[in-house]
């Protein structure tokens, strides 16, 4: 497997265990109001002043959708959420770059759909069976591609090649597929909790730290007793974890400054608050810049998306009436 495939494949798993790590995965955005009951005809969503219609979140559920597995209630409410999350990010980026990025040229479009269409013909399939499998119409397929393009122009503007070589050297770790093992213990923050309320906990979690470091009580014992999240009862164990992308960047940060058998200070994500301790760390293999400097672009470039889609969460007016 390249290296890049092995990136990505370990992608793949990023939603479980950030649910898990670190409670960070696609679902409505931070800051939304809660879920109420949508009225008849109401749609699920709007974005600054823009509704996502209920038709493209049963579109998007659908595709989804694979298993004939009947899903409990929570499960079902999750799905809608994370799926909602996704065309709520989506949106917030296609209304940005509406207005920040340049449109590109029909001729340009075109010639983005003739490389699908040469793709597709490797399989002995048409840009036809493309749009009946997806559900859209070719003037939708258009308009994801000129949005797309746009996002290309626009990164291409903002990413240079020194932002390039200095996202590899601060990221070598992911790049030379290094992996931790590590266990937290994690006490939940409400969205509404007072100032007060957030330094009582991190006092809790630093006073545990103590305890800790002065082998008063063992980590996975203190998981087991304190921490609130699903690996507990597992004495804290969320397994090995990359660099980059599978667990907030706070988490991940911090898991890979700590040395083996020790225990972070306290850790914010959008989880809560948490004690990390690294329990291994596997060294990976050594990688070439010089042979690896695109995909080190398209990583950077997708932290930047990323980046953006989180400022844009921040800053815009979403409204979640999902029941």
């Amino acid at each position: 497997m390249s290296r890049r495939n092995w990136i990505l494949a370990g992608l793949a798993g990023a939603a479980v265990l950030a649910g898990s790590a670190t409670g960070v995965s696609a679902q409505a955005p931070a800051g939304a109001p809660p879920a109420t009951a949508t009225a008849p005809g109401k749609p699920p969503a709007v974005v600054n002043g823009e509704a996502i219609p209920r038709a493209e979140l049963d579109a998007a559920l659908k595709q989804t959708q694979q298993s004939a597995v009947q899903l409990t209630e929570d499960q079902r409410r999750a799905q809608q959420m994370q799926a909602l999350g996704m065309l709520v990010d989506n949106l917030l980026m296609k209304q940005f770059l509406l207005k920040n990025a340049a449109a590109p040229s029909a001729a340009d479009v075109d010639a983005r759909v003739a490389a699908i269409a040469a793709e597709l013909a490797k399989d002995h399939k048409t840009t036809q069976d493309l749009l009946k499998e997806s559900g859209e119409s070719e003037a939708a397929l258009r308009a994801d591609l000129g949005l797309a393009l746009r996002w290309e122009s626009y990164s291409k503007a903002k990413v240079t090649e020194a932002d390039v070589a200095k996202y590899y050297k601060d990221n070598k770790d992911f790049f030379d597929r290094v992996l931790v093992r590590a266990s937290q213990i994690v006490l939940r923050v409400p969205p509404n909790a007072t100032e007060a309320d957030k330094a009582k906990t991190r006092q809790q979690l630093a006073d545990l730290r103590a305890q800790l470091i002065a082998n008063k009580i063992d980590f996975a014992e203190a998981a087991k007793k304190y921490s609130q999240s699903p690996e507990a009862t597992n004495g804290g164990d969320v397994g090995y974890i990359p660099r980059k992308f599978v667990v907030d960047e706070n988490f991940a940060r911090a898991a890979f400054a700590t040395p083996v058998n020790g225990i972070s200070d306290v850790v914010q994500t959008g989880y809560g608050l948490h004690l990390i301790k690294v329990t291994e760390r596997k060294a990976g293999e050594p990688s070439d810049y010089a042979k690896i400097k695109d995909d080190v672009r398209e990583f950077c470039v997708e932290e930047m998306r990323l980046g953006l889609v989180n400022d844009l969460r921040r800053s815009g007016k979403v409204e979640i009436t999902l029941p």
